[in-house]
C-alpha cells in the first residue's frame, strides 16, 4: 500500500485538493500497476508563516 505525503502552502480550495488527490492516485496506479483502493494520499497544508525560504517566512519573503 503506497502512501504519498504532500506538503503544500495553505490557501488552495477544497476542489483543488481533491483534484491533487485524484491525479496523484491516478499516476501511482498507472506507474505501479495497482488498484486505486490501495493508494493513500496525505496532504498537509502549512501556514505561510511556518514555511521558510532563504531565512524568511513565505509571508515575509513575498513582501520583500
Amino acid at each position: 500500500m503506497p502512501i504519498v505525503n504532500i506538503q503544500i502552502l495553505e490557501g488552495r480550495s477544497e476542489e483543488k485538493i481533491k483534484e491533487v488527490i485524484s491525479n496523484v492516485t491516478g499516476v501511482m496506479c498507472t506507474t505501479l500497476n495497482i488498484p486505486k483502493e490501495t493508494v493513500r494520499v496525505v496532504i498537509t497544508e502549512t501556514p505561510k508563516t511556518h514555511w521558510g525560504i532563504g531565512g524568511l517566512s513565505v509571508s515575509d519573503y513575498a513582501n520583500r
